[in-house]
């Protein structure tokens, strides 16, 4: 899958510490990276797939 495009963003209260980054800017998609190796793999889920994964987290 090409993640041409992605826009890249790391969580709000990462602060300056490693942590994954998201680009849920591509159409269909939200891609999913480790910051501190971002040529390395990529995760990639649908964006429902993606958004019960962080509502269950945040009801954890």
């Amino acid at each position: 899958m090409a993640l041409t495009g992605a826009i890249w963003r790391t969580a709000t209260r990462s602060g300056n510490t490693d942590c994954v980054e998201v680009a849920d800017n591509l159409p269909g998609v939200v891609a999913v990276r480790d910051s501190k190796d971002r040529p390395g793999p990529v995760l990639t889920f649908t964006p429902q797939t993606w958004r019960t994964f962080v509502t269950r987290l945040k009801q954890s």
